[in-house]
């Protein structure tokens, strides 16, 4: 039987790309060496990470000017990492807390300096994006999480600072088309739309390194990872393999703006159930729903369990919500195909015909 993936992350990856993946851990490209076995040195492997960062920066038309980063320790290395590389000695920095994530990027800023929460949302449980907020002109960089994974909210614009902009886009980077010039930083775990976990996705604007006044451990330096072409260890080569592949499959079949469409279509149809149906409800505003984490309720909760058995004999997976939110989460990653959501909105629609 078919598995529809909702997971939250690590989520669902295409086929063709799992399937190339898999093939080269026994052996990549005729080499007679496995990709996990080979040296990072080798022209093999260099090629490998040369394409991944071309891809990146034709994928997002990543402007001149800035570098393109695989480095490890996920989003949560990151949280440190940007107060380290931005906040200048005794300076300060502001940042929008929208969830779980925002809240543990705050807390490792506060280790290294004055920082701002100008929002947030925590007064509703996150179920909502703030809005009408003043961001300090005194400050370094202001931080933003895109997309809410947890709670199911997502950023649809960006405000405009005096400093510098820094967004965490693990869950929603390659899902839509974003003007990365607005960003003087970006970075994004692997594990939702780009490939398992283990790698990070750092795009940074060069010109606004070097310039803290502070003395930067060596492997948090950005500056260290740029002059080493995200080499000055040993890099994660399967994570970042199978994210080339992944930006493959994405260019192959229309790249961001086609992929973008199809997320439109998935989230249009999981919403219009969510709100057409009697026996769901939605715990997002509207206008802040997330395209890539629907989060919904059932409105009577006896019928849990009968539910619950409905979508896994349909053979979905995956959507239980946080236990922060309860309820469901479908998951509606890129790889995600418009008929898995069908099938668990078909699921919801029987459950109302036997109940409602």
């Amino acid at each position: 039987m078919k598995v529809h993936n909702f997971s939250a992350g690590p989520c669902i990856l295409p086929q063709e790309v799992l399937k190339q993946a898999a093939a080269s851990t026994i052996e990549l490209d005729n080499i007679g060496l496995s990709l996990i076995e080979i040296s990072h040195r080798s022209k093999e492997f260099v090629a490998v990470m040369d394409k991944a960062i071309a891809l990146v920066k034709e994928l997002l038309e990543v402007p001149e000017g800035y570098s393109v980063l695989f480095l490890q320790g996920g989003a949560s290395l990151e949280f440190l990492m940007v107060p380290y590389n931005l906040m200048k000695e005794g300076g300060k920095a502001a940042y929008l807390e929208t969830g779980t994530w925002a809240k543990n990027a705050i807390k490792e800023a506060k280790l290294l300096g004055e920082t701002t929460v100008v929002a947030s949302s925590a007064d509703k449980n996150f179920n909502y994006i703030p809005k009408g907020y003043t961001i300090p002109s005194d400050v370094d960089y202001f931080h933003c999480t895109s997309n809410n994974t947890i709670f199911g909210t997502q950023m649809k614009s960006f405000p405009e600072t005096d400093g510098m902009l820094v967004c965490d886009m693990s869950s929603d980077i390659f899902s839509k088309k974003v003007d990365v010039s607005k960003f003087d930083l970006i970075y994004a775990g692997a594990q939702k739309n780009m490939g398992p976990a283990g790698t990070t996705l750092v795009i940074v604007k060069d010109e606004i390194l070097g310039k803290t006044g502070r003395t930067i451990p060596t492997m948090l330096d950005y500056q260290t990872h740029i002059k080493k072409e995200s080499m000055f260890n040993t890099p994660p080569v399967f994570p970042i393999y199978v994210s080339m592949l992944t930006l493959e499959w994405l260019k192959k079949n229309g790249g961001v703006e086609w992929i973008q469409g199809i997320n439109e279509q998935k989230a249009a149809l999981m919403y219009g159930e969510i709100d057409r149906n009697p026996l769901f409800k939605g715990t997002v505003e509207v206008e802040d729903r997330s395209n890539m984490n629907a989060c919904f309720l059932l409105t009577d909760e006896s019928l849990e369990e009968e539910f619950n058995q409905m979508w896994a004999a349909a053979g979905i997976s995956g959507i239980k919500g946080h236990r922060s939110v309860g309820g469901y989460r479908a998951s509606m990653y890129n790889a995600l195909p418009l008929e898995s959501v069908q099938a668990l909105v078909d699921v919801m629609q029987e459950l109302e015909k036997k109940h409602a």
